[in-house]
């Protein structure tokens, strides 16, 4: 039971007591009510859906982007090895220009990144491939605020940021997707696993990742349509 309620633990639902995200949860709920619950059932279809069908490859060489998963140990578990993993197969088949490990402290005495890092060296990371780390983020929505940031003092003054091939777990993917995109990333979901697990375990991420971003995604359209900018900035 622990491990299936770990979903709700890290990001959105930390922040209950912040009045805008409670402000977006309020009216999302309302409009799930008010559709008989339909609303959520089309998020879901659409989380499913990214989650079967994203490539394991983006369709060009690009910048990757590798998702942090919590630490065990101060060691990457499962998700996050297959992640590690995925982004190992690109850079050495020639598909990434570099690779952001994205991920600071999420409870023991070294980073997510840098945790990651050691184990792609371990692994035989190709060094023509640079290799950088983000370790100042908790969350999916920090990672990507702080890859932005890593990216845009790489590129010239007011030039555009590279398209990036987001790399993680295939629950994971479209919530990574609608942040990257909201941020102004040209952005492509590559998933972690080879298929889309069917486990009890995946089904709970699922149904969780497709609440996560019915309240996100309601909550924006909401705050742009009632000229609500401070929660509009949340995420941008």
């Amino acid at each position: 039971m622990t491990r299936l309620l770990t979903p709700f633990r890290r990001g959105v639902w930390r922040y209950l007591s912040d009045r805008d995200i409670l402000h977006a949860g309020f009216v999302t709920i309302l409009a799930v009510v008010a559709s008989c619950g339909l609303v959520y059932v089309g998020y879901l279809a659409h989380v499913w859906h990214l989650a079967a069908r994203s490539p394991l490859v983006p369709p060009r060489r690009m910048v990757i982007l590798v998702f942090g998963r919590r630490l065990v140990a101060d060691e990457p578990e499962a998700d996050y090895r297959a992640r590690l993993g995925r982004g190992l197969d690109n850079a050495s088949a020639g598909n990434a220009e570099q690779v952001l490990l994205l991920g600071g402290l999420s409870g023991g005495v070294v980073s997510e990144a840098e945790a990651g890092q050691r184990w792609l060296l371990a692994q035989g990371w190709p060094g023509n491939v640079p290799l950088e780390l983000e370790q100042a983020s908790i969350d999916s929505l920090e990672n990507l605020r702080h890859a932005r940031s890593m990216l845009r003092d790489q590129v010239d003054a007011g030039g555009a940021l590279p398209a990036v091939a987001l790399v993680t777990s295939r629950y994971h993917l479209a919530r990574c997707l609608l942040l990257a995109r909201r941020l102004g990333f040209d952005a492509t979901p590559v998933a972690a696993e080879p298929r889309l697990p069917r486990s009890l375990r995946y089904v709970v991420r699922i149904a969780a990742e497709a609440g996560y971003i019915m309240w996100t995604d309601i909550g924006l359209r909401w705050a742009v349509l009632i000229g609500n900018r401070r929660m509009v900035e949340r995420i941008s």
